[in-house]
């Protein structure tokens, strides 16, 4: 048997893991995220919960019936570890479509359990204890989880509001020697910000600069408002080194069928399949075909999911104002964020955890997407996402106009 301390180190990292992973639990130890407490607190009230990302209506009815012909026809058992020939091919060609990428579907794309499957094979299949991770901050939650289950350190870029962009100065500071990989994330959660072309050329140089991974999370690629999206792996020297990301549940608002997908070069896509079938090995056999299906669907399917939300945006944010926050409009996804500072708060955990009683509306405190040292910059602001039913905001604004006089 191994002395006590020698089995305190070995434990360490899954335990550091652990506690990252719970880091703003409600107690400040190992107990519920604070995801799950908004949740909570908006069933207990009554509140309209705005803090959980995701849609409260069903993407085409298209999608639907395909997935349940295919059920019926008994599409029920594996998929193919990297997927069936049907999505990767559609996959391929969407990227054509949209963005003029030439990708191969039998050796350079691999379907995966949603994209957060896809970041998690990707990072275990290239990064190792001693690497160094570098993402934006706030960063999506999954970032520093997944980067710690790898054992690497997780390294950020400061976000900052207006425009939530980085300065390239602060991102380069944030590279070294070590630096194995860089996690985009465009458009970006929780920010809302949509990387501009030379921003993104900027990061790929650097990326070259250091030989470093570029993995790009682009779930929300359909979902931005009077901005192009540019796909990182179509700038010069991007493409060699780039895993894009993307998945059905943002654009078809299908989030629980977990259908994620990536694609690049064919040897990074290899390592990558490696790791993948030791975690899930196949995804979502009914829904693959059915997701093929929604990939084809005309240009004005994704014309309008986007001008569908822009116009949600448009109407909690006016309520968001009414208030008295700071709204920072979003270019993209379907999260807005604000500053509490107007109305005298300064900490948005605090507001948000008073917020349901007060109005009944929930939402999430930006601070927890970020780490420790980085809340203190973004502590005053609140993110609220409105891929809801219309009357539903229509309603939360109402709810949200009164905040002022209950302060």
């Amino acid at each position: 048997m191994q002395p006590p301390a020698e089995r305190a180190s070995l434990a360490a990292p899954w335990r550091r893991a652990a506690q990252g992973a719970n880091l703003l639990a409600a107690d400040g130890g190992l107990g519920v995220t604070i995801f799950e407490e908004m949740t909570t607190l908006a069933v207990q009230t009554g509140a309209i919960n705005l803090g959980q990302g995701f849609p409260d209506e069903d993407g085409p009815q298209s999608m639907k019936d395909a997935a349940r012909d295919a059920i019926a026809a008994g599409a029920n058992q594996y998929a193919p570890g990297k997927g069936f020939p049907v999505l990767r091919e559609a996959v391929a060609a969407h990227q054509e479509r949209f963005y003029g990428l030439a990708v191969d579907p039998e050796s350079e794309v691999i379907i995966t359990t949603g994209a957060t499957e896809a970041l998690a094979a990707s990072l275990l299949a290239f990064v190792q204890p001693g690497d160094e991770v570098v993402t934006f901050e706030p960063f999506y939650d999954a970032y520093g989880a997944i980067i710690s289950l790898a054992g690497a350190t997780h390294v950020t870029a400061p976000l900052s509001a207006p425009d939530f962009l980085p300065e390239l100065a602060s991102l380069e500071a944030a590279f070294s020697s070590r630096t194995r990989a860089i996690l985009l994330n465009n458009p970006h959660n929780p920010a809302g910000s949509v990387f501009p072309r030379e921003l993104l050329q900027g990061i790929v140089d650097l990326a070259v600069k250091h030989d470093a991974l570029i993995i790009s999370d682009e779930v929300y690629e359909h979902l931005t408002f009077g901005v192009p999206h540019i796909p990182v792996a179509t700038l010069p020297g991007a493409a060699d080194r780039t895993i894009t990301i993307s998945s059905a549940g943002k654009t078809f608002s299908f989030t629980g069928w977990k259908i994620g997908w990536l694609s690049g070069p064919k040897d990074l896509v290899a390592a990558v399949r490696t790791v993948k079938q030791f975690l899930s090995y196949s995804s979502g056999t009914p829904f693959q075909g059915a997701v093929a299906a929604g990939l084809a669907l005309p240009d004005e399917f994704f014309a309008d999911a986007a001008s569908t939300l822009q116009r949600k945006r448009d109407i909690l944010s006016a309520g968001l104002r009414a208030a008295g926050f700071d709204v920072f409009t979003p270019q993209g996804t379907y999260f807005v964020n604000v500053d509490t500072a107007p109305l005298g708060i300064t900490d948005s955990v605090d507001l948000a955890r008073r917020l349901p009683g007060l109005v009944g509306v929930a939402a999430i405190p930006v601070p927890v997407f970020c780490h420790p040292e980085g809340a203190e910059r973004v502590r005053s602001l609140l993110r609220f996402a409105f891929c809801k039913k219309v009357d539903l905001l229509e309603e939360a604004a109402a709810r949200l106009a009164t905040l002022g006089s209950k302060l």
